[in-house]
């Protein structure tokens, strides 16, 4: 009896058919789904809904349509890796828009610089995942231009669930091994691009780091496959593996 309670206490309440139809409505990476991939896309936001608070920040207000649509965006990097990547953290913070945050660095002589960045998404390796709604509209209205803020910060997440933020998802060993090959290899060729001061096509931010790395081109893997696919093809085909076939493939 305590199991089935269990089981019945922690089950996520399915997402109302006239909801779940606005999200599929106002995401375009949902419509391309097959039905199989579509049933469990809709199961995953289900569980995001049921165990993460989204908290709107300022005068935003998010409706039903509205979470509901943030929580599938969420999810779609997690079709094939599982509800797993929502291990670890238990809210979303949605800006209006870009936020700024401080930043502090001790440089090696000791010296204490201050500063604050504009940003459109973060990912705490402990704490929220945090958006700006008006770039996630932005993304929504232009899907295919390579960029995808839910994706990359869901990227982070999933990245640092080996407890490590270094690029390599949690992965079987002799595929990690593939995986960590190919992407150093394509790293170290777009940093060096980007060294040389070279206009690449793929977003020279993913040049900072191995992990920035990764998430830029989950980005490309659900917005521009095919220009992924043409620059880096073994980087496409390991997240062709791990994400599932993008929508826009």
């Amino acid at each position: 009896m305590l199991g089935l309670f269990r089981r019945l206490r922690f089950s996520p309440a399915p997402i109302s058919d006239d909801i779940w139809r606005a999200t599929h409505g106002r995401l375009p990476w949902l419509r391309p789904l097959d039905t199989a991939r579509g049933a469990r896309l809709r199961e995953l936001a289900a569980r995001f809904l049921h165990e993460k608070t989204i908290t709107p920040v300022g005068e935003l207000t998010l409706d039903a349509e509205q979470r509901c649509s943030l929580a599938a965006l969420c999810c779609l990097p997690l079709l094939e890796f599982g509800a797993e990547g929502l291990r670890g953290w238990s809210q979303l913070i949605v800006y209006p828009d870009a936020f700024r945050v401080n930043r502090t660095h001790v440089d090696a002589a000791g010296v204490l610089h201050e500063w604050q960045d504009e940003l459109i998404g973060e990912a705490w390796e402990m704490g929220p995942v945090i958006l700006s709604w008006a770039d996630v509209l932005a993304d929504c209205e232009d899907p295919r231009a390579g960029f995808c803020v839910a994706t990359h910060e869901m990227a982070h997440k999933i990245d640092v669930l080996d407890g490590v933020l270094d690029g390599t998802p949690p992965l079987p060993r002799p595929w990690q091994k593939e995986w960590a090959r190919d992407f150093q290899t394509a790293y170290d060729a777009l940093a060096k691009q980007v060294d040389r001061g070279r206009e690449t096509a793929i977003d020279g931010y993913a040049a900072e780091a191995p992990e920035e790395f990764f998430a830029v081109v989950s980005e490309y893997h659900f917005s521009d496959p095919q220009l992924l696919r043409a620059e880096m093809p073994a980087v496409a085909a390991h997240l062709e593996r791990f994400y599932g076939p993008s929508p826009f493939a």
